[in-house]
């Protein structure tokens, strides 16, 4: 999938979550969201980090 496709992809998501819901109920779905990309990109760089064996 190309750059541009990923984005329309993402914003098409975007609008079928928030359809029908209201500001507050998107900003708490947004918050969540963000805390997942958050928490894995922690994971991610715990792994990165102490991967045993890889220096």
């Amino acid at each position: 999938m190309e750059s541009c496709q990923l984005v329309m992809a993402i914003s098409a998501l975007a609008l079928n979550i928030a359809e029908g819901k209201s500001s507050d109920e998107i900003a708490l779905i947004s918050a969540v969201f963000s805390q997942l990309g958050d928490t894995l990109d922690t994971i991610a760089a715990q792994r990165e980090l102490c991967s045993p064996g890889e220096e």
